[in-house]
Formats: structure tokens, C-alpha cells, sequence
């Protein structure tokens, strides 16, 4: 191990609390957790990027058993490498998916708030736009 991290330097680096740090080990979500001759945990910098996918998969909507068996196959070595890439592609898929659908409601919000600015600042209700690409009229 290049450096050794307690968990509160763990948790200070990363900005997740101790108890989060220790959650993910629950989970089975920190490989290659060493413990000291006291039995204190020690981790390295590899802990911090590890801690850092863990979270961005876990905020982009990867489940905890879809990351348990991300962890499993990391944690197998090498001959995993095409099942790691397959499954962050099909997240990676999902993720896109997503975006898409945010990036569309997104777009419907800022034509709300538009609509309403018109209103606002004509004093008269604005006549309805075109919705375009086969989407219902919305109702205002």
C-alpha cells in the first residue's frame, strides 16, 4: 500500500462521513480494505477514485446489487475485464437514456417559463406554439 489512510483521512479526502465510508464497505463496495495490527482499517489512494465510481454510479441510478456485482467481478482480477466493460456499457446506455429524457423535460420547463415571461411582462395570455416532433400540445 502506497499511502495509508485512516478512515477519518479517508472521509476528510473524499468528503463523505465515516459512516458512508463504512456503509460501502457494508455493502461489499471497498475492495482491498486492509486492517493494521491494531485492526484498524487502512486504505490507500486507490480508495479515493474507488469511493469516487461508487459514488457517481450510484447517483446516475446503477442499483447496489448491479455495483455488488461490479465490485465481485473487480475483485475476481483480469479475466473479468469484457464483463466489467459490458456492464458499465449497459449502464452507460441507461444513463444516456436518461439524459435524453431529462434534457427533454428540461426543454418543456424552460418553454413554461418562457411562456409565463411573455405573460408577464404583455399582460395577455400568450397563444399556444407549435409542440413540433409529434408531442401532444402541452396544457398551460
Amino acid at each position: 500500500m502506497r499511502e495509508s489512510l485512516r478512515i477519518g483521512e479517508l472521509a476528510a479526502r473524499t468528503g463523505r462521513g465515516v459512516h458512508a465510508i463504512r456503509w460501502y464497505e457494508a455493502q461489499g463496495l471497498m475492495p482491498g480494505v486492509a486492517r493494521d495490527s491494531g485492526g484498524r482499517r487502512r486504505y490507500s489512494e486507490l480508495h479515493l477514485g474507488w469511493l469516487q465510481l461508487m459514488d457517481r454510479l450510484k447517483r446516475t441510478g446503477m442499483s447496489i446489487k448491479e455495483m455488488r456485482e461490479y465490485t465481485a467481478l473487480v475483485k475476481q482480477g483480469r479475466s473479468t475485464l469484457k464483463q466489467r466493460q459490458e456492464l458499465l456499457g449497459a449502464h452507460r446506455a441507461r444513463v444516456k437514456r436518461t439524459i435524453e429524457d431529462w434534457t427533454a423535460a428540461l426543454q418543456l420547463i424552460d418553454n413554461k417559463i418562457d411562456f409565463y415571461g411573455e405573460w408577464i411582462a404583455t399582460g395577455a395570455r400568450p397563444k399556444a406554439k407549435p409542440q413540433g416532433r409529434g408531442r401532444k400540445p402541452r396544457v398551460r
